[in-house]
């Protein structure tokens, strides 16, 4: 199979979407690879590390996109490069459609076939390709949320783990997933009182037990949210429903009431953001003040740190980039239920149901449109 990497265009996205040992993987296995050049400057990576991998390097995304079979990415496409996308091409990467109703239909209009990373399943159900950059996501939000919380970036002038004779900043996490549990051991490491909200009592006992109690454990309701959110002065909010836009738990109204100088980091702004004063920014523009708040939302927090998120996004994608590429994609996702939950479009058609609901269009299930 043809498979093209090109270079991410999203506002610092350093990050790529193969790195040169897993395009050494394909290129063993009988696939041919091409990079476009300074794909992966962003993490130390030159395009002479990639001919010595076995790649061809071009020039320019448009080439890139009209000779592949499979395109694989990190970051969802921009609206020039889905209109490079042409119909009996598969995009691999992450979309997160559900909030983005521009994407969905320039994807649609492609005909491609159109995979996210963010729906994927294991046998387990939980979700493979999404963990990594939830792990590094949610250790990131502590680290933004400390440096929003210092006064010349409009924070309250906290310092996160306090010093003896002064306590500790107060951190609520709502949601214990992924993204909370890696948010609240870093909280946890550098000092902080931290609060877990969860509205699933067995993943409550899970964060008690594992963190033996130094972390408050509290059943997830309005109320509860409200009474923490008050009294905290970062709130991360690392809440997910696959592939679907994520619930608004931070009112308009609690933000206004929170402490001046407080932090929220929205971590769900991928999927719409779950704080409703929330919009996205970018890492050139991180941060923004509403009601005396400060909200940082930026969508691809791992681009950041994108040698570690590289390495450990390509960790997970790398098996089943080479599935698709081995088997033909058709197959290999009729022989993976696990990666036919990725499927998001196919030929013009919405095949993941979350999806389809939030942008209100018909859904062909994925088997029924592989099918056809």
């Amino acid at each position: 199979m043809q498979i093209g990497i090109p270079t991410e265009i999203k506002n610092h996205e350093y990050r790529v979407g193969l790195t040169p040992g897993s395009v050494r993987e394909l290129v063993k296995a009988g696939h041919q690879v091409t990079v476009q050049s300074n794909a992966g400057v962003g993490i130390g990576m030159s395009d002479i590390d990639y001919i010595n991998a076995g790649a061809k390097i071009v020039a320019g995304a448009a080439e890139i996109f009209a000779g592949a079979e499979m395109i694989v990415k990190v970051k969802e496409p921009q609206p020039d490069e889905c209109r490079l996308l042409h119909e009996g091409q598969t995009l691999f990467t992450y979309l997160h459609l559900a909030p983005d109703p521009r994407q969905t239909e320039l994807l649609l209009a492609s005909g491609a076939t159109a995979i996210a990373y963010e729906t994927v399943t294991a046998p387990d159900h939980s979700l493979p390709l999404l963990a990594p950059m939830s792990e590094v996501a949610g250790r990131l939000s502590v680290q933004a949320g400390a440096h929003c919380l210092e006064k010349a970036q409009g924070g309250a002038g906290v310092l996160l783990g306090g010093v003896p004779g002064v306590a500790p900043a107060k951190v609520l996490v709502i949601g214990g997933g992924v993204v909370g549990d890696n948010a609240a051991a870093m909280a946890l490491g550098m000092g902080a009182d931290v609060t877990v909200l969860d509205c699933s009592l067995p993943r409550l006992r899970q964060v008690d037990a594992e963190y033996r109690g130094r972390v408050k454990c509290v059943y997830s309701t309005e109320d509860s949210i409200e009474e923490y959110a008050l009294q905290s002065d970062l709130v991360i909010g690392a809440v997910l429903i696959p592939g679907a836009t994520a619930p608004k738990l931070l009112s308009r109204g609690i933000i206004n009431r929170m402490k001046p100088g407080s932090v929220v980091v929205d971590v769900a702004i991928d999927q719409g953001g779950c704080f409703e004063t929330s919009r996205a920014t970018t890492h050139q523009e991180p941060t923004y003040i509403v009601d005396g708040v400060v909200h940082y939302c930026v969508a691809n927090m791992p681009g950041v740190v994108p040698r570690t998120s590289t390495l450990a996004l390509n960790n997970a994608t790398l098996p089943f980039v080479l599935a698709l590429a081995d088997k033909g994609v058709k197959q290999a996702l009729l022989s993976d239920p696990g990666l036919r939950n990725g499927l998001n479009i196919h030929k013009g058609r919405i095949t993941y149901e979350a999806v389809a609901r939030d942008l209100r269009y018909d859904y062909l299930p994925a088997t029924d449109a592989l099918a056809a």
